[in-house]
């Protein structure tokens, strides 16, 4: 089949345009029982297509038509032996490539700056995180990816760990040598699984940094709807046979994917395949010198500074992807959140997240110069704004040590629990997850050991007005902690 070609697409095209009638769900039968409102506003053509996997169209838990020729359209366009797709998003594919290759106790390396996504899987897996720390860029106060030398100390140490996970690129858009840590993993017969949840795009253009199928990665969970044209939720699994069973990946994913399979997700997968296959090069290239040229101007505006190829210093920050405008704001005398907030408030624009110090733009094949120069011109109407408290900042890196893991990740989840003021919580070992989201780094995981500083950390994001997330009391004046046993007197 050629690029050009969308199966499933087709099909679902082919099938509406029979007007077949339907004895079966969704019960808005094309439409026809959807609030008017809501149907007005959608129109016709999206829930004609919102179908199930009705023979026809063939079924996602075990594809052998439409759905399985697209599939392998975009195995060819991503370089990949198998592709499946997720209605899941990536994090559901994500949770079926830990799930497919690790089981109880075995180990996993992984970087601490992971989604929380992995952190579940491994919860479900009963595996046992060995947690590897990521470069922390001290000027920035974030963290990059992991170094290859630091895997490789870690896989002298694990030698027994079942598989390496490996974030590329990061949220930020730094990524590692990938390669490096590939061939490392490899010649100890380990395979290699990668987070590309902010990296569809990279395959599709020379100037970004080498996607994980390229770099022989055994397993890659894309998310295709964050920079690759496609709906929400939607997701590719790309799998390079040999240290991992298909067969188990497509298994797992089923087990995981809802039975209700949204079509029109589906198709846009489909369709943004052929896009990226046909058109990407040059939708990408465009985006790239649009980022390019707003970078220039960001940095022309006082006080303000966005990150470029100065970065990149270590196997760990090894390459970038130019489309992503971190924007340090440190010196203009705010945080990240404040930045957001003023963006949102002053300009009518939407950040894709804030932290301390930094706020995070990216640029898609979505957008244009018009978009840029509103950004542009509303960064600079901010600089003016918040001149007066402008000054010359240095980062405090306040990320703490990971605490000790005292029990698995599954056991703690599991265990008997009770309730604690949070001031009395250090040195329990943690029943719940405590992370800052976005981007969903791990502060305490279930099972490990409370510690003050980390505590401290928690207090820190809560007053720069950074979203805390995860535990049960979301006044985080309490903790859910493993019930210690108390002796019979």
């Amino acid at each position: 089949m050629s690029q050009l070609e969308t199966p499933l697409f087709d099909a679902l095209l082919k099938h509406r345009n029979r007007h077949p009638i339907q004895f079966h769900i969704p019960g808005h039968k094309k439409g026809q029982g959807v609030d008017p409102a809501f149907r007005e506003f959608v129109g016709d053509n999206i829930l004609s297509i919102d179908l199930i996997n009705i023979a026809p169209l063939d079924d996602l838990h075990s594809p052998k038509g439409a759905i399985k020729q697209a599939q392998e359209l975009a195995a060819e366009a991503f370089g990949a032996d198998y592709t499946f797709f997720s209605v899941q998003g990536t994090s559901g594919a994500i949770m079926t490539m830990i799930l497919s290759v690790v089981g109880p106790n075995d180990k996993i390396l992984v970087p601490r700056n992971v989604h929380k996504s992995i952190m579940s899987a491994i919860v479900f897996a009963g595996a046992i995180p060995i947690f590897i720390h990521p470069e922390v860029d001290p000027d920035l106060g974030i963290s990059h990816g992991i170094s290859a030398e630091a895997v490789e100390k870690a896989l002298n140490e694990y030698p027994d760990a079942k598989a390496v996970l490996v974030i590329n690129p990061t949220y930020f858009g730094v990524a590692a040598d990938l390669k490096r840590i590939v061939d490392i993993a490899h010649t100890r017969d380990i395979p290699v699984l990668v987070d590309e949840a902010h990296g569809v795009h990279i395959h599709f253009h020379e100037s970004l940094p080498v996607s994980a199928m390229a770099a022989g990665a055994d397993m890659a969970a894309t998310s295709v709807h964050k920079l690759g044209g496609s709906m929400t939720q939607s997701s590719v699994l790309n799998v390079r046979d040999g240290l991992v069973s298909p067969k188990r990946v497509q298994s797992t994913l089923s087990m995981l994917t809802t039975t209700s399979t949204s079509y029109p997700i589906l198709a846009s997968l489909d369709t943004a395949r052929r896009q990226l296959a046909v058109h990407g090069y040059d939708l990408i290239d465009q985006t790239i010198r649009l980022a390019q040229d707003a970078r220039k101007r960001i940095n022309k505006i006082a006080h303000l500074r966005c990150v470029g190829k100065e970065l990149l210093k270590t196997s760990a920050t090894f390459d970038m992807d130019p489309t992503k405008l971190l924007i340090s704001v440190k010196d203009l005398g705010i945080t990240g959140h404040q930045a957001e907030e003023w963006l949102r408030e002053k300009a009518n624009i939407e950040v894709e997240l804030s932290d301390l110090y930094n706020i995070l733009c990216l640029i898609t094949i979505g957008d244009s110069r018009k978009e840029l120069n509103l950004l542009i011109n509303a960064l600079q109407r901010m600089s003016s704004t918040f001149d007066s408290e402008a000054a010359i900042v240095e980062p405090t890196v306040l990320i703490p040590d990971i605490p000790r893991l005292a029990m698995t990740p599954r056991d703690a989840f599991y265990a008997t629990t009770e309730v604690v003021p949070i001031n009395k919580a250090v040195g329990r070992i943690s029943a719940e997850f405590i992370m800052v989201y976005p981007p969903g780094i791990p502060i305490f995981i279930p099972g490990e050991i409370i510690t003050q500083e980390n505590i401290e950390y928690i207090r820190m994001n809560v007053e720069a007005g950074l979203p805390v997330q995860g535990p049960e009391d979301d006044t985080l004046k309490m903790l859910r902690v493993i019930k210690e046993q108390q002796a019979i007197r």
